[in-house]
């Protein structure tokens, strides 16, 4: 539920998502193949992520934009890890479907903005635009988060 939420923000979208998921999972596990150590949960990992996705394709959430900026504003490296893990999950919540989805990729994924791109079918320079946007609007509620309770 937790990759579930990282993408779709809405509880009850997310539940579908996950339950898709499921579905997914149960009618292809004979294609499972072991892999060692953690092979099962990346391997669910994974499908719960192109679930997410699909959702957020078919309902129209990704915008994206090829906005890149021609100066980078001064750059605000924030104090995630003053950051409890379910508020930092919920601020990246509030992100754009766009934003969110490429961050996901990239930070938790590990996937190149190419690899992105491909997977999204967007241009590399998207990728690193909706990457960019969404690292400036999750600083600045960290810094926001920070202030407010004086951390």
């Amino acid at each position: 539920m937790a990759i579930s939420l990282r993408y779709v923000s809405e509880y009850d979208d997310a539940r579908d998502v996950l339950q898709d998921s499921f579905v997914s999972i149960l009618t292809s596990l004979s294609d499972f193949e072991y892999r060692g150590e953690g092979s099962l949960k990346s391997w669910i990992s994974k499908i719960v992520t192109n679930r997410a996705l699909d959702w957020l394709k078919e309902h129209d959430e990704v915008k994206m934009t090829d906005d890149i900026p021609e100066e980078a504003a001064e750059d605000y490296e924030p104090e995630v890890e003053k950051i409890p893990p379910d508020v930092l999950n919920w601020m990246i919540g509030r992100l754009p479907a766009g934003y969110r989805a490429v961050l996901n990729l990239y930070v938790f994924e590990q996937l190149s903005h190419k690899q992105i791109a491909q997977r999204l079918g967007i241009k590399e320079a998207t990728s690193a635009s909706q990457y960019y946007h969404a690292k400036q609007m999750l600083a600045e509620m960290i810094r926001k988060y920070i202030s407010k309770n004086k951390i």
